[in-house]
């Protein structure tokens, strides 16, 4: 039998906002304080657990093609764990219509296909590890000072061409503009990827990761430690973009999930 269980949406920390739906971030309260760290999994995958006064709770990334209604986390270890029940609610993502310039961007010729599968690889096992450290704090900065210029989870297509959904938010800035790291963590991977141009991925802790990407220039080194607020890379328009912009991705448990749950929500013009 599954059991039931609240999600913490009121009492989480006010630059997280947890939202259980397709793409979106679950948080629950999965053992009382003064008890030891629980283990806890989900769809296979070791999730984040953060401790706060009233015990550890778990941070659940939810993928885009998360089925909506019951699904439940593993509590203990494989083989003696316990299931824990909580729902994931709708949400219906805009579309959005873009034209590519240059048309390799949209369909690759064939001579490139090889390339960008062993990126896709690479950056799935990028972010998908676990590096079992504490993280303190699971709010985020947002990396670069703009307007926020495309949202996460929209039904792209372009030049007439449906593609993958956003799986980032971008923000317009221009070329030069300094993209800052959006917390503590390790840099594990930097590159110049076809579509996604110069790459910086930052490993938080815990399975909870950064990418920007687009960048003009990366200036920081795979498995360098960088501190919330340092300098990653500059704004550019590399790879499979329309202009200069960030595109920033935050993965948690291996999903993509809305980088807007983790930052303060934009002021009220």
């Amino acid at each position: 039998m599954v059991l039931g269980a609240a999600l913490l949406t009121s009492t989480a920390r006010a630059d997280l906002r947890p939202d259980p739906v397709p793409g979106g971030v679950a948080e629950i309260h999965v053992a009382a304080a003064g008890n030891p760290r629980p283990e806890v999994r989900f769809d296979g995958r070791p999730v984040l657990l953060r401790q706060r006064a009233d015990g550890w709770h778990a941070v659940i990334g939810l993928p885009l093609d998360t089925p909506v209604g019951e699904q439940s986390i593993q509590i203990g270890p494989e083989g003696a764990s316990r299931p824990l029940g909580f729902v994931v609610g709708p949400k219906a993502y805009p579309e959005q219509r873009l034209t590519i310039k240059n048309p390799k961007m949209v369909t690759p010729p064939a001579d490139e296909l090889a390339r960008i599968a062993e990126e896709r690889e690479r950056q799935l096992a990028i972010r998908s590890r676990f590096r079992d450290v504490p993280v303190s704090r699971v709010d985020l900065d947002l990396p670069a000072d703009g307007r926020l210029s495309s949202r996460f989870g929209l039904r792209r297509i372009f030049n007439g061409e449906p593609r993958a959904p956003h799986t980032g938010l971008d923000v317009a800035v221009p070329t030069g503009t300094p993209i800052r790291a959006p917390a503590d963590g390790v840099v594990s991977l930097v590159d110049d990827l076809y579509f996604n141009g110069k790459t910086v991925f930052v490993d938080h802790g815990q399975g909870f990761v950064s990418m920007v990407c687009h960048l003009d220039k990366a200036r920081v080194e795979v498995g360098q430690k960088v501190a919330r607020g340092e300098r990653l890379g500059d704004a550019g328009s590399s790879g499979r973009a329309t202009g200069p912009h960030l595109h920033w991705s935050v993965y948690l448990n291996g999903a993509a999930v809305d980088p807007a749950l983790f930052i303060a929500p934009p002021k009220a013009r």
